[in-house]
């Protein structure tokens, strides 16, 4: 599984045309619309990936593109991009600059190139299989862990998990320092570039975790399911990002009181 600089160059390229959709419409007026899993959508999010799959219509005709708001259409290189035009539309609606625009490649359904681009911010972390981790150009690492006592917790919302792995959630929160709640994906980026110990969440699809991973592993860190299995295209969606490696072990211990 290898990465071009003509895919670094076209996954920055797609970020950009996103980025460039995307903050005009930051704190403007538009209309919010609720799809049918009842999560909201604006013409940002729609703009935003129709931007990115024009892009990729033209220069990767081949590839496979599978985004959040129109789909996936399939290719027939063995290589799918990943879109999720805005991660955390509830952030970006309320005018928090804590969304992101994430963008991955897959190859055989994993994940080896990764972006994390905060367009309102300027903030952009790339993760590439076999590479260091960069946030705007320049390496991004995670921190160590000596233990969970000593770990900054984040998750999106409590709300989000079922009954059972909400209790596994408690588990852990309880052995923790201290729990970060909202975010999403960029939860993830402060974790690459050392500002959070564990991300823990469930019920994600493809779009939301595949560039995470790409990111997180080439600051440093590791990503897996609750099962400590690694993450791709056929994965269920309950996720792990550790900043330190050495604390997998203890969180899947905490996570595995689950249904008990």
């Amino acid at each position: 599984m290898s990465v071009s600089a003509a895919d670094i160059a076209l996954a920055h390229a797609l970020a950009d045309a996103a980025g460039a959709v995307i903050r005009p419409l930051f704190r403007a007026e538009f209309e919010l619309e609720t799809k049918d899993d009842q999560s909201p959508v604006t013409r940002a999010d729609r703009e935003a990936e129709s931007a990115m799959r024009r892009l990729l219509v033209a220069e990767r005709p081949h590839d496979g593109i599978s985004g959040e708001e129109e789909g996936t259409s399939a290719g027939t290189s063995g290589r799918q991009w990943v879109l999720d035009p805005i991660d955390g539309t509830r952030a970006f609606i309320a005018g928090r600059p804590i969304f992101g625009t994430l963008i991955a490649l897959t190859e055989g359904g994993f994940p080896i190139l990764g972006i994390i681009d905060q367009p309102i911010l300027n903030e952009r972390w790339i993760g590439v299989a076999g590479r260091g981790t960069e946030l705007n150009g320049r390496p991004a690492a995670t921190r160590r862990c000596r233990d969970l006592a000593s770990a900054l917790l984040a998750t999106t919302s409590p709300a989000l998990f079922a009954d059972d792995e909400l209790h596994a959630f408690e588990h852990l929160e309880a052995a923790v320092r201290s729990t970060v709640l909202g975010g999403d994906c960029y939860n993830y980026a402060c974790l690459a570039s050392g500002h959070l110990d564990i991300v823990v969440e469930s019920g994600l699809k493809l779009h939301d975790f595949a560039a995470l991973v790409p990111v997180v592993e080439g600051a440093g860190g590791v990503m897996c399911d609750w099962a400590g299995d690694p993450l791709h295209a056929g994965s269920a969606g309950d996720v792990i990002a550790a900043g330190d490696a050495a604390r997998i072990e203890d969180i899947l211990e905490a996570l595995a009181c689950r249904g008990h």
